[in-house]
């Protein structure tokens, strides 16, 4: 009995090690996401500042290509939408994350109370 329960919490130890790693990547990717949030929040304040008169220019690999005023803020804003929209899609996954995690530690200590009980009362007999 104790080597099946011995089993069971191997199995669940994993699965409770992998979600970590995954929570450890997310974490990683909003990180990301919100550092490029910061940058285009600061791109779009200095666009405002402008008006027509000033040439604003785009880094295409290695050459700067003339674009113009309300392009270049049109595309700021649709990066600051879409950068705020994955942020939130972290969120909910971290969140979903979370609760599995919590699961699966409550269900680890339940497989050692029973693996240690298991014990005793083999070492019993």
């Amino acid at each position: 009995m104790a080597d099946a329960i011995q089993k069971k919490l191997k199995a669940e130890l994993e699965k409770y090690t992998q979600l970590q790693k995954d929570v450890s990547k997310s974490m990683s990717s909003r990180q990301k996401l919100e550092t490029q949030l910061t940058e285009n929040k600061i791109v779009k304040e200095e666009l405002d500042l402008l008006d027509s008169a000033n040439t604003v220019y785009k880094l295409i690999g290695p050459v700067l290509v003339k674009q113009d005023l309300d392009e270049a803020k049109a595309t700021v804003g649709k990066r600051l939408e879409y950068i705020t929209g994955e942020l939130q899609r972290y969120e909910t996954l971290l969140k979903d994350m979370e609760k599995k995690s919590e699961q699966h530690r409550e269900v680890l200590t339940s497989l050692q109370q029973d693996f240690q009980k298991a014990q005793g009362l083999a070492v019993g007999n």
